[in-house]
């Protein structure tokens, strides 16, 4: 890819990150928030700050980048013509979106059948800008920009891991992260993809989680990649496409982690 390319990108996924703040700003923290449950077993909720951010993307793309393809969380597929598709989850975290939480995110990637080489995590409440790609990372927040690296090795006993929901997935799936979390020496839980940030920021250590789409972790794919870190399933290979996520800072402690889950979930 050629560097006016990757400039065009770079522009490009900044004015999607620029459309979709208000739009998400609009309905956060309004007392009177509707959502509708796209799911018929559990809670998956969407609202009008979700649905609204992804239109304003598409409309974004549809005049800068007419040519490439998109996936879009709310409103599916569109196909193109370049070879590069869109992938974008307009806001990651719609729970804590509603609970007033200020971890959701939107997020935003572009790459081609073999993953994203760019991505995007903003959080427009507090105003940061996770972006990695073409090699460079860093977050523009209230301290400016600041690079983005993940942190050195440790040792899983001294490691803070993050996963959204407790239960992980299924039985099995909860029962490999907690292989992971009996050792290690702190675990959060419910940062959707604001812990995948805090990894490219050298924060955290390990995200494990299950049952991904691909618009929950092309964006964190990219910018925890350009940061120094890894991403992969849990059994080393790529997962790009969703499923079960590993993401660790580091390939020591990646290694340390996925040989437990492995251990248990095969």
């Amino acid at each position: 890819m050629d560097e006016q390319t990757k400039s065009e990108l770079m522009a490009c996924a900044h004015a999607l990150a620029d459309a979709a703040r208000p739009e998400t700003l609009r309905y956060f923290r309004r007392a009177a928030l509707d959502c509708d449950n796209k799911s018929d077993t559990g809670f998956d909720p969407v609202t009008e700050g979700d649905r609204a951010a992804e239109a304003a993307m598409r409309a974004v793309l549809a005049r800068l980048r007419p040519e490439d393809a998109i996936l879009g969380e709310e409103f599916g597929a569109t196909p193109g013509t370049s070879g590069l598709t869109w992938v974008l989850d307009p806001i990651d975290g719609t729970r804590g979106y509603l609970s007033g939480t200020p971890t959701w995110g939107v997020l935003i990637a572009v790459g081609d059948d073999s993953g994203p080489v760019l991505g995007v995590i903003d959080q427009p409440y507090i105003g940061e800008r996770f972006v990695g790609g073409f090699g460079r990372a860093w977050v523009d927040g209230p301290q400016g920009r600041v690079p983005l690296r993940t942190r050195p090795p440790r040792p899983l006993e001294q490691a803070i891991l993050f996963t959204t929901f407790p239960e992980v997935g299924s039985d099995i799936e909860g029962r490999a992260f907690r292989a992971v979390c009996d050792r290690a020496r702190l675990t959060r839980f419910g940062m959707d993809c604001y812990a995948y940030a805090l990894i490219a920021a050298g924060q955290v250590d390990l995200v494990i989680e299950a049952g991904l789409h691909s618009y929950d972790v092309q964006a964190p794919i990219a910018v925890i990649a350009a940061a120094g870190g890894i991403v992969t399933d849990w059994t080393g290979a790529p997962v790009h496409l969703g499923g079960r996520v590993l993401a660790a800072a580091n390939a020591a402690i990646h290694g340390e982690a996925l040989a437990l889950l492995r251990g248990v979930a095969g």
